[in-house]
């Protein structure tokens, strides 16, 4: 039953942990003697949202003593003056789960806007806001998602970006939403002021959640992550680089990293502590494919392509054996038969969409007519065919591949052998079983010379007669705008992520109408959908104010890293 804030803070009060309500406009007390005091310096967020729920996160920094368990009240509701609270509790939280909070609200009406807030230790949180998925005839959707964000190689603005958007339904990251490099060794942060915690690479538990911990004092991040709920996979730099089940490049034991199952547990639970995602199997916490429905428009369904069951990739691009082995997998056979089933479950269904949300480029991109890169799923050959071969044999259509961790964008058609003329015509896209969408990183390095980057992309698309669109220098994200009619992808880029910048450009745009599986131009960009929301019309004078005291906390923790705008992100694009 839905109560008043006013009986939500008497109950507060009144409560055996007397948490006060504080000022709304600060998330603090106004006599407050320590701006270090302050427990929430990480953040706010949601994600996973279902129709009837969706997971609220908080992590409380705590000038306690260690291994204290702290109280922290949570309330969500229907408006953003927070009058009518349709759902709140208490948590309890420790060093055990690194004073991370996870709350699972049941009981929520579909596709509806809520916002949400904590309390703990005399604070209040910042406002947040989420949104649960729509259920029934949905006829427009609009969804954001980017990957690859690298904390010292530049600014996450493309963060800020997503989080001026007020009409999107939900955000994806792709992974690699943190990376386990030494600062120095892919990215230097001390020019910008943007180093690394741990500064070593992070290998053990407390590496990797210090890691995360630096990642989240980011403004534009928290940014993001308090305006819009994210659905994510982790990549291999949420454990280390060109990951498999087994192990990863970037591990070697004999240089003191340890075993490869222990570092492999210690980033799954770290992850699991700091991101807003739902454990789908208590007993098996590696599993993390799940699916999302929304309405009768669209199934997006989230992969593991990277730890859950990847066999070691081949030792190079000639190894054609490896390559083409029947017996080897990009994502196990368990999750092979669930992602089968799911496409005909949502085929008979009538879903109009079917979206797979995945980490590495799923079509062929060869040069010299060889695969360039192994760890994508041209060293899995026999793995896709079996994946192409199953959506045409059930003669599914509208399939959306989803990709990021390339650090550059893409858009293709995806056929079994593109490189065939007689399989596959460039022209008018006969032959095209599905399309492909790659995403621009957020900060992560593609080819940093500019003139380097455009010939290196006219010689790709030379040689990839399937590939509409490569560009390999830009940092930035995709907007999807899906209708029953097509599904459109956009791509915007950021100015620059050398110094805070929130502008950003549009560049090209491709569409997939329904039942063609093949891309053609777009006209332009689509049209943003109004959304009448006092929450995103804050007072000039107010978000100013909001930045100094965002700035002044992070100096306190910080000394003179940057803090960014904490609201700039409010302001109509």
């Amino acid at each position: 039953m839905a109560i008043t804030r006013r009986k939500f803070c008497h109950l507060a009060a009144s409560s055996y942990l007397a948490i006060p309500l504080l000022a709304q406009a600060h998330g603090r007390n106004d006599n407050s003697e320590d701006i270090n005091a302050y427990p929430f310096k990480h953040g706010i967020a949601s994600g996973d949202p279902l129709n009837d729920r969706i997971i609220l996160w908080t992590r409380i920094t705590s000038p306690r003593q260690e291994h204290e368990r702290i109280a922290v009240k949570w309330m969500i509701a229907s408006d953003p003056e927070m009058d009518t609270v349709v759902a709140d509790g208490i948590a309890m939280t420790d060093a055990n789960r690194d004073y991370t909070v996870k709350v699972d609200v049941h009981g929520l009406q579909p596709g509806t806007v809520y916002y949400y807030k904590f309390h703990a230790m005399d604070y209040e949180s910042p406002l947040g806001r989420t949104k649960t998925l729509p259920v029934g005839d949905v006829e427009r959707l609009r969804i954001a998602f980017t990957s690859c964000s690298n904390y010292p190689y530049g600014y996450f603005n493309v963060y800020g970006m997503i989080a001026r958007r007020r009409d999107l339904d939900v955000v994806l990251h792709l992974g690699d939403y943190i990376y386990e490099y030494a600062n120095g060794v892919y990215g230097d942060g001390s020019a910008i002021n943007r180093i690394p915690e741990p500064v070593h690479e992070t290998v053990t538990l407390n590496d990797y959640r210090q890691r995360y911990a630096k990642y989240r004092t980011d403004a534009n991040l928290q940014a993001a992550h308090r305006q819009h709920a994210f659905i994510t996979v982790w990549d291999d730099h949420e454990f280390a680089n060109n990951a498999w089940s087994g192990g990863a490049q970037n591990h070697n034991p004999e240089l003191g990293e340890g075993n490869w199952k222990v570092r492999k547990a210690a980033a799954i639970k770290a992850y699991l502590e700091w991101m807003p995602i739902r454990q789908v199997d208590a007993e098996h916490p590696t599993r993390i494919y799940r699916k999302f429905q929304f309405g009768n428009l669209m199934d997006l369904l989230m992969l593991d392509t990277r730890i859950y069951g990847r066999d070691k990739q081949p030792a190079s691009p000639k190894d054609t054996a490896t390559i083409n082995d029947p017996n080897r997998s990009i994502m196990g056979a368990a999750q092979e038969s669930w992602l089968f089933d799911q496409l005909s479950e949502s085929d008979n269904r009538g879903t109009r969409w079917r979206f797979i949300g995945q980490q590495v480029m799923f079509g062929q991109l060869h040069t010299f007519g060889q695969p360039f890169n192994v760890d994508q799923w041209d060293g899995y050959a026999a793995n896709r065919q079996r994946v192409l071969d199953y959506i045409h044999n059930q003669a599914i259509d509208n399939t959306v591949i989803l990709a990021g961790d390339i650090h550059s964008s893409w858009a293709m058609d995806i056929s079994p052998n593109p490189y065939d003329p007689s399989a596959y015509d460039a022209l008018t896209g006969t032959g095209s079983r599905a399309v492909e969408f790659v995403t621009p990183p957020v900060s992560s390095p593609g080819i940093e010379d500019p003139v380097k980057a455009a010939k290196m992309a006219a010689f790709v698309r030379s040689q990839n007669p399937h590939m509409k669109f490569v560009e390999l220098n830009k940092r930035g994200y995709i907007l999807l705008d899906i209708t029953h009619e097509r599904t459109q992808a956009e791509w915007y880029f950021a100015e620059t992520i050398k110094a805070p910048n929130l502008n950003e450009s549009f560049v090209t745009a491709f569409k997939n109408m329904a039942g063609t599986n093949r891309l053609v131009p777009a006209e332009g960009p689509s049209p943003s959908i109004p959304v009448n929301d006092t929450y995103f019309n804050q007072d000039e004078n107010e978000v100013e104010e909001k930045e100094r005291e965002k700035e002044l906390t992070d100096a306190g923790e910080q000394g003179s890293h940057y803090a960014g705008s904490e609201s700039t992100s409010l302001r109509t694009p």
